[in-house]
Formats: structure tokens, C-alpha cells, sequence
């Protein structure tokens, strides 16, 4: 009896809450978010639903999970970027900005209801263990990932730093699929690299885009100018995105203060924009950024925003066509809701979303073994591009399918690094013949 009284108490108090949301929902009414009574007449029906199962489920069911299910549930019905987050799962993602998480290291997103790799992060036991982009992961740990969230999915793949997680591959050019074994390490994401480069051209690579990039892109371009560099490159590639504000601080180190960086508009219209405000004089040498199929987001504000003004020339391959904003907004249990709420434009007023930025300079590279590109058009539920029909958006561009091994360890093969260096050097020849004449 004490136990039924348990039960009806928890059942109670859900109830409680459901009717806490009809009161949050009437709020934003008010507030002039239009809200249509079929809106009503289904939260009818989940409670409906909710006292069914409640009463007639063949185990007991834990109304929390039930209410996470929902959740979970209801987010997966937007785009593939929202999605609800665990209190677990919360503060791995505050530790992940902070540029540190127990996990494999990769990038991923949804395709045909599997998970797929973006991108693996350099340097990570992913990146060492040969994950590509473009593999699709059907398993991990043996569980099938068909219809497994994004969120879920991250879970199961990270874990203390010694212990081990099998994932399933499927890549073209494989007759079957392979099983990777792969030890988790502590994930110390070293966001900004650089060194020099033949003839004073300076390297920075950004991996992603952090709490401390810009700090640590300042510090590296001191340290490029204490050697001399008299020109840069900045490279993109791979760079799955990360914080907006290290996007413009990143930005501001190449481009005057006061100028617009990227600009975000919302459902209702009202348009945000971005401003460069730093306070140290802004590197003003030649650049070329290079970009390629994994530079997402964050990294495609940057090269948008470089391009729009006339900073620098971009080269490589169409990027990844991520233009939308998510906000992170904490719940009262501490768990998370990453929710798409805006998206976002270059200085020119460009949407990227499921298009990417074109560069200025295409140099395209045939990998040994060929495997296909994954872009945001390719992610179920994407947003659409409203500047653009989505029928004009072209599905599969020729050669651009390919994605190329990103570099040996010392950029000897990088055919896109090798470009760009050319690239600058012709620029330094053109204006010594300008100003001889």
C-alpha cells in the first residue's frame, strides 16, 4: 500500500508539472509568441499517454526517465543540432568549452539515421587509431546506432581516461564493416598551434574554437612576429566549430575594430550583429585561410567574415554549410538543453546555412581511397536556406565528394598547405614587379 502511495504521489507531481508547463507556455503567449490551441490539445494527449503507461505498463516505469524520453524525443523532431542533455551529459559539455573531456576525440553527426564522423580531432586516440571523415559508425560497443541521438551517442563514446570503447565502422572502399577498438584518453584540445614556415610565412592552425583561442591565437601571432613572419596562413580545415564569441575574437585579430563579424537573426526577426573591439592592433600582413568539407559553423564565420571584407583570399574545398546558432540554456534539475535559436549571416549578409563558404581559391584532393563528404545538407532534419530553394542547393558536387588525408605530420604532402604557400609567394613577387614600376 505505502508503495501505490509512492507511486501516485510521483504520479501526482508529474502531473503537477505538466500543468507548470501550460503556465510557461501561456507566459510566452503573452509575450507575443503565437501559440496555437492544437498545442494545448496535445499536451492533453501526452498526459493521456502519460497516465496510461503509468497505470498500465507491464514494469513499473520511472516517470522521470519517462519525461526525459519525451524530451529526447521531442528535440530529435528539430533540427539535428538541438537536442536535450543529461546532467551528466551538462557538465561534460561545460568541461568540452574549457578545452578538456575524458573521450576518443571525434566530431559527428547524423546520416540516414547513423552516426557519421565530421571530423576526428587532431592528435586524440580517434585521430591516432584511424577514424576519417566520412566513416559512418553502425555500432557501438556492439549496439546498433540506427536512430541512437547525437547526445546518446557521445555518452557511450566517452568514459574515463584508460578505458576502452569499441565503435563499428562503415567506409567506402572496406567490403565490411570493421570493429575499432580504442582507448579513451583525457581530451586536451590544444586550440591554437603555430610555427613558421619557409621564406617568413607563419602557420596557425585552429583545431577549435574555445574559451581561450583568442588569448592563445594573440600569444602565437607575438611569437610569429618575434620570428619575422611577414605574411600568414591560417588554417581552418577540419575545425568543427565552438564557441561564437572565439569566432569573433578570432576575427578581430585580423580585421579593424568596429567592423561587423557576423550578424544572427531569430525566429521573430530581430537581428544581432557581432563587432570587433579588440584593444591590440590587428595583424594586417597577407593571409590566406584554408578551408575545407569539416570546416563548420564558428570556422565558416571566420572565413565568411575574412572574405566578405576583402582580408584575406580563402582555399581549399566548399566547407561545411553550418548556419545556425545554438544556445545553451541550464534546466532546474542541472540538466541542459542546447536549442537552435537563431541563424547567422556574414558581413554581407550571406546565410551559409546548407550551401557553406565557396572559396576563392578551389583545390580540390583525391584521396587514395575516395570516401564521401558529409556537409550539413546531408544531415537529416536540416534547416533550410532561405536566400536559396533548397532544389538549387546541389546534392552531389562533382569531385568535391573527396575527401583528401588531411597532411602527413610535417605537411610534406599537403597539396592545399603547398598552394597556399605558392599562393603568397607569387603575391610577394607580383608587388615587388608593382613597385619596381
Amino acid at each position: 500500500m505505502e508503495k501505490m502511495s509512492k507511486r501516485k504521489i510521483g504520479f501526482i507531481s508529474l502531473i503537477i508539472t505538466i500543468a507548470l508547463i501550460g503556465v510557461f507556455v501561456g507566459r510566452w503567449t503573452a509575450e507575443g509568441v503565437k501559440t496555437e490551441g492544437e498545442t494545448y490539445e496535445s499536451l492533453k494527449i501526452f498526459t493521456e499517454v502519460l497516465s496510461l503507461v503509468q497505470k498500465n505498463y507491464v514494469e513499473e516505469a520511472n516517470p522521470k526517465e519517462l519525461v526525459r524520453g519525451a524530451i529526447k524525443g521531442m528535440l530529435n523532431s528539430l533540427d539535428p543540432h538541438s537536442s536535450y542533455m543529461t546532467p551528466e551529459a551538462y557538465k561534460e559539455m561545460q568541461v568540452e568549452t574549457k578545452g578538456e573531456f575524458g573521450g576518443i576525440g571525434i566530431q559527428i553527426g547524423i546520416k540516414d539515421s547513423h552516426l557519421a564522423v565530421i571530423a576526428p580531432i587532431e592528435g586524440t586516440p580517434a585521430d591516432t587509431a584511424g577514424i576519417k571523415a566520412g566513416d559512418r559508425i553502425v555500432k557501438i560497443n556492439g549496439e546498433s546506432t540506427k536512430d541512437m541521438s547525437l547526445q546518446d551517442a557521445v555518452g557511450k563514446m566517452r568514459g574515463p581516461k584508460g578505458t576502452s570503447v569499441t565503435i563499428t565502422i562503415l567506409r567506402e572502399g572496406l567490403q565490411e564493416a570493421k570493429d575499432f577498438t580504442i582507448v579513451r584518453d583525457i581530451i586536451k584540445i590544444q586550440s591554437v598551434r603555430s610555427k613558421m614556415l619557409e621564406d617568413g610565412i607563419g602557420y596557425v592552425r585552429i583545431s577549435q574554437f574555445q574559451e581561450r583561442t583568442g588569448t592563445d591565437l594573440a600569444d602565437a601571432l607575438k611569437n610569429l612576429e618575434k620570428e619575422k613572419a611577414n605574411s600568414l596562413i591560417l588554417d581552418l580545415r577540419n575545425n568543427p566549430g565552438g564557441l561564437l564569441n572565439g569566432a569573433v575574437e578570432v576575427s578581430g585579430e585580423f580585421i579593424p575594430p568596429g567592423k561587423m563579424v557576423v550578424s544572427v537573426k531569430g525566429r521573430n526577426g530581430e537581428k544581432g550583429e557581432y563587432i570587433t573591439d579588440s584593444k591590440r592592433p590587428y595583424y594586417e600582413h597577407p593571409m590566406i585561410v584554408l578551408v575545407n568539407e569539416g570546416s563548420a559553423s564558428a570556422s565558416e564565420i571566420v572565413a565568411g567574415a575574412m572574405q566578405d571584407w576583402g582580408r584575406s583570399m580563402v582555399l581549399g574545398t566548399q566547407t561545411f554549410g553550418k548556419g545556425s546558432v545554438q544556445t545553451v540554456i541550464p534546466l532546474s534539475d542541472g540538466s541542459g538543453l542546447r536549442l537552435t535559436t537563431a541563424k547567422y549571416y556574414t558581413p554581407k549578409g550571406k546565410s551559409i546555412q546548407n550551401t557553406g563558404i565557396t572559396p576563392d581559391i578551389v583545390v580540390k584532393v583525391k584521396a587514395v581511397k575516395p570516401r564521401t563528404a558529409i556537409r550539413e545538407k546531408d544531415l537529416e532534419r536540416h534547416l533550410t536556406n532561405e536566400q536559396k530553394k533548397e532544389d538549387d542547393i546541389e546534392k552531389k558536387p562533382p569531385d568535391e565528394e573527396i575527401l583528401p588525408e588531411i597532411e602527413d605530420k610535417e605537411g610534406k604532402e599537403d597539396i592545399q598547405l603547398q598552394r597556399a604557400i605558392d599562393v603568397l609567394k607569387g603575391w610577394r613577387v607580383f608587388k615587388g614587379i608593382k613597385e619596381k614600376t
